[in-house]
C-alpha cells in the first residue's frame, strides 16, 4: 500500500509528522518543484518523500490538503480515479448555498470520478494534528464519514497505525455534516479536541 499527501502547508505537514513519526513512507506534492519543499520535508524525516503531482497520484491512498478552492485541478491530475481512495481533509468558507446544498465532502468526491472518498482529519487545526496522538495514556480522535463503508474502514485501520483512535460517523450526509465546516456552518465536532482511553 502506498500513500501521498497533496498539499504541504500547515496541514499537510502535520500529516507528514504522522507518517514520519511511525517510520510509513509517504510521498508529499504540491502543484510546485518539488525542490522548493524538499527541505521542509528533508526536516520532518526520511520518510517523507517530495515528488510532483504526477507522480503522487500514482499512490493508492491520497490525503487531499489543499485549499477546497484547488480540489478541481488535483482531480484532472487523472482520467478515472478507480482503485484509489481519497482522504478529503479540506473544509471550506463556500457558503452552503453555492454548493447546492450538499456536504463539501460530496462536491470533492464527484470531482474524484471512480475514487472512494473518506471525509476525516480535517477537524483539528494544524498545531494539534501535529503533535503525537498519545496523550495522557489515551489516543487522540479523528472522525471519519464516507459513503462506502469499507473506505471508512480502511482509513480507520491506517489511523490505528499512525497513532489516532478513529471514530466513523456513517456517510457523509449524516455523520459527516457534523466534521464539515462550510461557509458559517460548521459541524458540532469541528476543532473538538477529543481523547480515548482504553
Amino acid at each position: 500500500m502506498s500513500y501521498a499527501i497533496i498539499g504541504f502547508g500547515k496541514i499537510g505537514q502535520a500529516l507528514a509528522k504522522a507518517f514520519a513519526r511511525n517510520s510509513i513512507e509517504v510521498s508529499v506534492a504540491t502543484t510546485r518543484d518539488p525542490a522548493s519543499f524538499a527541505s521542509d520535508a528533508a526536516a520532518i524525516g526520511p520518510q517523507v518523500v517530495p515528488v510532483n503531482l504526477t507522480e503522487a497520484v500514482k499512490a493508492d491512498i491520497l490525503f487531499l490538503a489543499v485549499r477546497f478552492e484547488a480540489h478541481p485541478d488535483v482531480a484532472r491530475a487523472l482520467a478515472t480515479w478507480q482503485g484509489k481512495t481519497i482522504v478529503d481533509v479540506t473544509n471550506t468558507r463556500v457558503p452552503p448555498e453555492q454548493l447546492g446544498g450538499q456536504p463539501s465532502s460530496r462536491v470533492v468526491a464527484q470531482a474524484f470520478t471512480g475514487g472512494r472518498l473518506v471525509k476525516g482529519f480535517n477537524h483539528l487545526g494544524a498545531t494539534v494534528l501535529g503533535q503525537d496522538p498519545a496523550v495522557q495514556g489515551g489516543r487522540r480522535v479523528v472522525f471519519l464519514a464516507s459513503d462506502d463503508e469499507e473506505a471508512a474502514m480502511e482509513i480507520g485501520r491506517l489511523a490505528e497505525r499512525l497513532g489516532y483512535a478513529p471514530v466513523e460517523l456513517g456517510a457523509l450526509s449524516e455523520g459527516g455534516l457534523l466534521v464539515q465546516a462550510r461557509g458559517d456552518t460548521w459541524g458540532r465536532l469541528i476543532f473538538k479536541d477529543l481523547v480515548k482511553f482504553g
